[in-house]
């Protein structure tokens, strides 16, 4: 075994930090890995050694001049923040977004910037290492609950041209449909994973239904459309890697709320008779529902309707990060910690320990 700080590389992979990590020598067979440890059951101070999928990768410098590898490692249960500061052509090279790497190191948890896990060796996982299922987040509502309720919303809408209009997006045997039922909600904060943006958009739309009951002066119809088609931009703006979630050069170069705009307003314009004046009210839901400029929305709320979606969009964005972060803290944890989603840290009273 090399000195600390040597590379030592092979077809499997190579050791960042030889004198902390355990690696086969040649010719020897390969270690048995005991079941899967998720981030989830990991402590401060625990080994780590399991194969991950790559969500992020940056090559940073650090003050000294150094470059390093900050990687956010995934499974089901959460991500993490992973840094290798030796090894760092070899480690970039090896953890591409949406790839699988099977990670020996150090699991830590500091007071102040949460949890890492220090590299001491990466390569990539072999197929025996690992079950994508167990690397992917998912809704925890099916899918066909989801589509059940989302069609029972749909058979609420009595105006024929939205009705029209939401059948060129939500219609079973639709290319919109085939794409909105599997693309997430966002890259990270919330419903970050397979059929996000359904479960994002449904929530959101029967939030609208319901509270548009108790405000006079709100077209039901037209509020729940918006809300359903609010963040339509999305399945263009984001890719379909549910290992690696990121935005597409359209979602770069135009946002989700430009494009979002352009699908909406292309269907419009191709249904024969469509009433301009519930065309731009839809449409302006859609440019407003961030809620300010500052936010990146074009305009900002200036219908009921347009308001209410974008309350309720607000909440639900709010709400599905408390969702995220739960599913990340230990057993017994009841305070998270801060949370640029919520500009807070959360807590959470029933998780505290006995």
């Amino acid at each position: 075994m090399s000195t600390l700080g040597a590379k030592a590389t092979s077809a499997k992979g190579f050791v960042l930090n030889p004198r902390l990590a355990v690696q086969p020598t040649l010719g020897s067979p390969e270690p048995e890995h005991a079941a899967r440890i998720f981030l989830t059951d990991l402590a401060d101070g625990d080994a780590v050694a399991a194969a991950f999928a790559v969500r992020e990768r940056s090559r940073l410098t650090r003050r000294n001049g150094d470059d390093f590898v900050k990687l956010m490692l995934g499974d089901r249960t959460g991500t993490v923040e992973a840094v290798a500061w030796e090894g760092v052509d070899e480690c970039f090279e090896c953890s591409q977004p949406g790839g699988i790497v099977f990670v020996e190191g150090r699991f830590s948890v500091h007071a102040r910037y949460g949890p890492k896990v220090t590299i001491e060796s990466i390569r990539l996982a072999e197929a025996s290492e690992f079950a994508e299922a167990d690397l992917t987040e998912s809704s925890p509502i099916s899918i066909e609950l989801l589509e059940t309720d989302l069609r029972d919303l749909l058979a609420t809408i009595r105006n024929p041209d939205l009705t029209a209009l939401l059948d060129r997006f939500f219609g079973a045997d639709t290319a919109n449909w085939e794409r909105f039922r599997v693309a997430p909600a966002a890259k990270f904060y919330h419903q970050a994973y397979t059929h996000g943006l359904l479960e994002h958009a449904l929530s959101v739309a029967q939030a609208v239904s319901a509270a548009a009951a108790a405000f006079p002066g709100i077209d039901r119809d037209l509020a729940v459309s918006g809300a359903l088609l609010h963040d339509i931009g999305k399945t263009q703006a984001y890719n379909s890697d549910p290992l690696a979630i990121d935005l597409t050069d359209a979602g770069r170069l135009l946002g989700e709320i430009p494009i979002g705009y352009y699908l909406v307003r292309t269907e419009i314009e191709s249904i024969e008779g469509f009433d301009p004046e519930l065309g731009q009210a839809v449409l302006h839901i859609i440019l407003s529902h961030h809620g300010t400029h500052e936010m990146g929305s074009p305009v900002v709320p200036a219908t009921r309707e347009a308001t209410l979606v974008h309350m309720m969009d607000n909440l639900g964005g709010r709400l599905g990060s408390f969702d995220r972060i739960e599913r990340e803290l230990a057993d017994g944890q009841s305070w998270s910690k801060f949370d640029r989603g919520l500009d807070s840290a959360a807590y959470f009273p029933s998780r505290r320990a006995a």
